[in-house]
């Protein structure tokens, strides 16, 4: 089968396309014809090698262990374990394969069942594929770390991008009133997923404008979580999602000291795949409260283009990768 593999750490560059054994699923495995992928943060860092504790979370100190990444998909079920009970081939799928070892950018990959769900009826693979790794981070950074209630104020950060397009369209789907912060060339964008208000960062220090929220999801992470604390309600939540390794540690390490000192709660997500959560994102995709927003689709070849694209991040949406 093709594949897009790597041998060493590095830029994009070091992302090769390449005729690699076909995976032979183990009994509680499924084994699954890719038919697209998405791009996300986390591959970029497995790619790169960078911080240095993702080589020792996922192994392979000097060269990655994981040789083939791609963790979010969609494709179709070609062969089961015996073990398997959820799942029959010809069934078309979506899931999460960060934890089931990775392997997403190749035509065919072997994953627990546990990773995937159905897959939405009325999206494209293309779009099916978006949902799992960034529509995860987004569901549970609201719901588990942020405790959103319906009727809250809600303010996303980079309501632009991959998780943050989610989070809009999940918190609104939540009965929140939400505000999105993006970019000026991307306003329109977030209004269409159901923003309420939309600041312009370019235009608005949303830090000096005067108005508190309830929850914030920091899906940006451009600047450290002290300054948003003057427009938390007292009692309120900030929630990280990512950002760069000193950013993130520190959020995690003073964040609550410095919040309780303000009464407010500084949190940094740690999302988990969950089938659960699967089920969730299809629900929501099912009944059209949440919809994918793809910026560009590469073939499997250019999936070191579509890397270099998102390391811009000026990316509107999701980058998707076409595999069928």
């Amino acid at each position: 089968m093709k594949a897009i593999a790597q041998t060493e750490y590095g830029s994009p560059e070091v992302l090769r396309l390449e005729e690699v054994d076909k995976p032979v699923p183990q009994d509680d495995q499924v084994l699954i014809r890719v038919r697209a992928a998405s791009v996300d943060a986390g591959v970029w860092h497995l790619m790169r090698g960078t911080p240095f504790l993702i080589r020792l979370i996922y192994g392979g100190l000097r060269r990655p262990k994981q040789q083939i990444l791609g963790s979010a998909i969609a494709g179709d079920v070609e062969a089961i374990g015996k073990h398997v009970t959820q799942f029959q081939p010809g069934d078309a799928v979506f899931g999460d394969l960060s934890e089931s070892g990775f392997g997403g950018f190749a035509e065919y990959v072997c994953a627990a069942e546990s990773a995937l769900a159905l897959k939405p009826r009325n999206l494209t693979v293309e779009e099916a594929a978006t949902v799992p790794v960034s529509g995860l981070a987004a569901l549970q950074g609201l719901r588990d770390v942020g405790q959103l209630q319906a009727g809250q104020q809600v303010l996303i950060v980079g309501a632009s991008g991959g998780v943050g397009s989610f989070a809009v369209q999940i918190a609104k789907a939540f009965g929140a009133e939400v505000t999105g912060v993006c970019h000026s060339s991307k306003v329109d964008m977030v209004r269409s997923h159901g923003a309420d208000q939309v600041i312009d960062y370019t235009q608005t220090d949303v830090a000096q404008a005067g108005q508190q929220y309830d929850l914030i999801l920091d899906a940006a992470a451009f600047r450290a979580f002290a300054d948003y604390l003057p427009v938390l309600k007292p009692g309120g939540t900030y929630v990280m999602v990512g950002g760069s390794t000193p950013d993130f540690f520190r959020a995690m390490l003073l964040g609550p000291v410095v919040g309780k000192w303000r009464d407010r709660s500084v949190k940094c997500l740690a999302s988990q795949p969950q089938q659960a959560d699967l089920l969730t994102l299809k629900d929501l995709l099912d009944t059209g409260k949440v919809v994918p927003f793809i910026d560009r689709i590469y073939p499997l070849s250019d999936v070191p283009d579509a890397i270099r694209y998102l390391e811009q991040r000026r990316v509107r949406g999701k980058v998707a990768i076409s595999i069928c």
